[in-house]
Parts: C-alpha cells; sequence; structure tokens
C-alpha cells in the first residue's frame, strides 16, 4: 500500500486480486446469517460481551499469554470482567499481559463510527487501554519517539524508525478514511491491521491495539454490527502460527503477501462468526460454556 489520494482505489483494486473478493463474500455472508441470529433480537449486549470475553481471551494468546489453559483463560476472564474475580495487585508479566488484553477489547465497545473521524485520537485510546499496564506512563498512548525501538513482532524483521512513522500512520489513517465512502469493512480492517504490526508505532502493545482496532473497523463499518463475531480466535487457531506466517507475507512486500493476508482475515471472519453464532446460541439456552 502506498499513501495519496488513490488509497480507495488500491484497496477497490486489491479485492480483485484472485479468490479475495470471493472471500471477503463468504465473511461477509457469515457476518450476516449471525446478525439475524434468534438471540441478537433483544440481547446483542449481552451476546457482544461474551464476544469480548472470548476476543480478549484469543488476543492474550496470541501475545503468549494462557494463564489457565485455553477454557480455563476463558472463565477467569468472564469472573475477571463481570467482577467475580480480582486483578492481583502485584502482576506477573504474563498477568500483565491478559489485563492489557481485557483493557483493549473492552475499549472497543465505545468506539463509533464518529471515531472514525479522529483516527489518531482513536489509537490513542486503544493504547492507552493496552498500554496502562505494560509501559511507563510517558509512553503510553502515543506513537514512538527517535531513539525509542520496539523489541514486539522480531520475527517479521525491524519496526519502522520513529522519524518515518508519521507518514506511514497517515496511511492507515486513509485507509479508515476509505470507509465512509463505501470502502471494504473487511479489507480495511486487515490492511490497518497489518500496517501497525509491521510498522510497530508503539513501544509496546501493537498487536493487542491492531486486533482491536481491526474488531472496532468490523462493527462500525458495518460487517459486523452486532459486535459478536470473534475475529481474534480466526487469528489465533493453531496458536496463532498461521497469522504469523501470513503476517510475514504481507510485510515482505509484494502483491501475493498482501493477497494471502487479505485470505487470512476472510477466513478468520468467518471462523470468528462461527463463534459468535456459538455465543447467540448460549445465551439463547441461558447458559455460557
Amino acid at each position: 500500500m502506498s499513501s495519496g489520494t488513490g488509497v480507495a482505489d488500491q484497496v477497490q483494486a486489491l479485492l480483485g486480486l484472485p479468490g479475495v473478493r470471493e472471500a471477503v463474500e463468504d465473511a461477509r455472508t457469515a457476518c450476516t446469517e449471525l446478525r439475524w441470529h434468534q438471540a441478537l433480537r433483544r440481547r446483542i449486549p449481552e451476546a457482544a460481551a461474551e464476544s469480548r470475553v472470548r476476543g480478549a481471551t484469543a488476543t492474550a494468546l496470541l501475545e503468549g499469554a494462557e494463564p489457565a489453559g485455553s477454557q480455563g483463560t476463558v472463565s477467569l476472564v468472564r469472573d475477571l470482567v463481570r467482577g467475580a474475580a480480582a486483578w492481583p495487585t502485584e502482576p506477573d508479566p504474563v498477568e500483565r499481559v491478559l489485563k492489557a488484553a481485557v483493557q483493549v477489547t473492552a475499549a472497543t465497545e465505545s468506539a463509533t463510527s464518529a471515531g472514525l473521524n479522529s483516527p489518531a485520537h482513536l489509537l490513542a485510546h486503544l493504547h492507552l487501554a493496552a498500554g496502562a499496564d505494560l509501559l511507563p506512563p510517558e509512553q503510553v498512548g502515543r506513537p514512538r519517539l527517535p531513539g525509542e525501538g520496539c523489541s514486539e513482532f522480531g520475527d517479521l524483521g525491524e519496526p519502522l524508525p520513529a522519524e518515518d512513522l508519521p507518514e506511514r500512520l497517515n496511511l492507515v489513517y486513509d485507509l479508515l478514511g476509505t470507509l465512509r465512502t463505501g470502502g471494504s469493512a473487511l479489507a480495511v480492517a486487515a490492511l490497518v491491521h497489518a500496517e501497525l504490526v509491521t510498522v510497530r508505532p508503539f513501544v509496546s502493545g501493537n498487536g493487542l491495539v491492531a486486533r482491536a482496532l481491526e474488531r472496532v473497523v468490523h462493527r462500525v463499518g458495518g460487517l459486523d454490527p452486532t459486535g459478536v463475531a470473534v475475529p481474534e480466535l480466526g487469528h489465533s487457531q493453531k496458536v496463532g502460527a498461521d497469522y504469523r506466517g501470513a503476517l510475514t507475507a504481507y510485510g515482505q512486500g509484494g502483491t501475493e503477501g498482501v493477497r494471502l493476508w487479505l485470505l487470512h482475515c476472510a477466513e478468520a471472519v468467518v471462523t470468528g462468526a462461527g463463534a459468535g453464532t456459538a455465543i447467540a446460541d448460549s445465551v439463547l439456552a441461558g447458559k455460557l460454556v
């Protein structure tokens, strides 16, 4: 992707890559079917809250934080969110990452379509939630400054130098702006997600913020307006091996790498919609599992 006035045209062109438009349509269909689930006629808030529990658990797993096993961590996060369990007063590194995941996923609830008109503020808002327990206060809620590095996603190569961040972040903002003119929410969400992980604008918390922003774009962009799908689960399948591989392909540049990443993200949405359907079924049955 390159910055400039033709960003919307570039996104549209990417949809024409082999298999991408069909994959995006499959994801849209899965989300539409979820939207009309019987449980979501009156109980969207309950189902969406559980989606954020599952999403926070999955995004924490992608950061290597799963303190109680897969199902046990879901139950733990649910209890922490509803106040049935308390956060440790002196959390260890895994607990800090889990708390960051819970906080940034919870912060997606308050994001609105109007927030996309101030994308820098939205990114800062999400990073404040993700970074509060990971970084010193002076490094939270802002991009890296010259001299500050980032040790995350080292297998993807070096992060972008801080001096070059403003221009690259403007590309992210331009991408988000295409939603106002009918840009594909799935494609935009996927691209801003990959851009944030590739350039790593923050000292820490980049993956958490990227996945939270993807969730926001899916909801406010109209792909998953109920917010019940759990795209983070799609990314965390196979303990994130496919996720890392697809991000590596994107970061290496070239149209094929972007295509593979878009296909991965579309598949993650289909998986996430399936997880949302399971949540809606549980809500309808009156028992979350």
